[in-house]
């Protein structure tokens, strides 16, 4: 049939006049299909029938493979490329298929860098708008998607859907190289990452790289000083949600609780990473000593030994720290400030350690004791120091008459003997 209805916009063709009065209707603005329940406009009837459902429920279309129902049949095709494992659409940059349109079109924005959808409260900009709508909960507080089981409220629904598994203790996503389990597919994409090493999202400040969006945004606050994340009780600023939430100071709630040894930690993070105490799992090996570690942090902070690297540096002496924690507690040597107090004696200190080892003065608590002759110490570094009693390993040196010791304050009492 000869195409006889040219747009005189676009100059698109069409066959039949109806269909170029609707494609007008892109250029125009005109939206004349109104829902009376709750007036949003459509620029087609199809449209306005298929919202409509959303009012009544009605879900007409079933998956005859899960018997999941859909409001039309279109979303219905979609959904059943899941069973068929078809992925039609295929990114021209990347190669990455999809199994719809519109995941193709939000995924080639990550190529562009295009932004279509901006908040109209704080010019953040997005993707796809339906992280768009996600993010208005953040201004407007609602969060309309609540669980069945603990009345918690979610601003989205694959938010809820997620945290149902708490519930449920549902975890269907199963790693194909460690068989780990997850609740849902981002978390076993992110730990994949683990196995192949691959980390494709770099810091254009540093290079470091990571291996989500999430964590690479996370990071770039460490360059940009943002903490958006405030606590309404102490007014104290987080650079991430997580850590935010973490803070219990005020309430004093743990309520994650070690099942052997009864102690309480304040997120399920800790709480596992503590757990490896009794089961003695040391997941974490250093690739240059093949020493192994509980958890991730230990290790990064473990190569630092062999790289050399002290990230940390006071702005007021410039002496240097491999751990921001040690750079804390030294900058009260500064400051004079010592919050820590025993109830004891009164005496007080800069760190928690500090007050700990100290308080085994009191209650005569020697927790550390050599294998070899049974002495006990109240610190670690002492039985360490006590253990090359039992080597011939004397590591320090006189430098006037080359006696050698095993410990540091031997050769300081040492040295009295030339300054007499």
């Amino acid at each position: 049939m000869e195409r006889t209805h040219h747009c005189d916009v676009c100059n698109k063709i069409f066959t039949k006049a109806c269909n170029l009065k609707e494609h007008q209707s892109l250029h125009t603005g005109e939206r004349p299909y109104c829902c009376d329940v709750c007036d949003k406009t459509f620029r087609r009837l199809y449209h306005l029938k298929v919202h409509q459902r959303v009012h009544t429920g009605e879900r007409p279309y079933p998956c005859d493979t899960c018997n999941k129902t859909f409001r039309n049949v279109e979303y219905l095709k979609v959904h059943q490329r899941l069973h068929t494992g078809e992925r039609p659409y295929c990114c021209d940059v990347c190669n990455k298929t999809f199994i719809s349109t519109s995941n193709l079109k939000g995924h080639q924005r990550v190529h562009t860098g295009e932004r279509p959808y901006p908040c109209n409260m704080c010019n953040k900009t997005f993707r796809k708008v339906e992280y768009l709508k996600i993010h208005q909960c953040v201004h407007t507080g609602e969060r309309p998607y609540c669980c069945g089981v603990c009345n918690k409220t979610f601003s989205d629904i694959r938010s809820m859907k997620r945290h149902r598994h708490v519930h449920s203790g549902e975890r269907p996503y199963r790693c194909d190289v460690c068989d780990k389990t997850f609740s849902d597919t981002c978390s076993m994409k992110r730990h994949h990452h683990v196995h192949t090493w691959e980390r494709p999202y770099c810091c254009d400040v540093c290079n470091k790289t990571f291996i989500s969006t999430s964590n690479l945004k996370e990071h770039q606050r460490v360059h940009t000083g943002e903490r958006p994340y405030c606590c309404d009780v102490c007014n104290k600023t987080f650079s991430n949600l997580r850590h935010m939430k973490r803070h219990h100071v005020h309430t004093g709630e743990r309520p994650y609780r070690c099942d052997v040894c009864d102690k309480a930690f304040i997120d399920k993070r800790t709480m596992k990473v503590h757990h490896r105490v009794h089961t003695g799992e040391r997941p974490y090996q250093c690739d240059v000593c093949n020493k192994r570690f509980s958890n991730r942090s230990n290790l990064k902070v473990h190569r630092r030994v062999h790289t050399g690297e002290r990230p940390y540096c006071c702005d007021m002496c410039k002496k240097t720290f491999v751990r921001l924690q040690h750079l804390m507690l030294h900058l009260r040597v500064h400051t004079g400030e010592r919050p820590y107090h025993c109830d004891a004696c009164d005496k007080t200190f800069i760190g928690e350690h500090s007050l700990k080892v100290h308080e085994r003065v009191h209650t005569g608590e020697r927790p550390y004791c050599c294998d070899v002759c049974d002495k006990t110490f109240r610190q670690q570094q002492h039985l360490k120091a006590h253990h090359l009693v039992h080597t011939v390993y004397r590591p320090y040196r006189c430098d006037m008459c080359n006696k050698t010791f095993s410990q540091p304050h031997h050769l300081k009492v040492h040295r009295l003997v030339h300054s007499a």
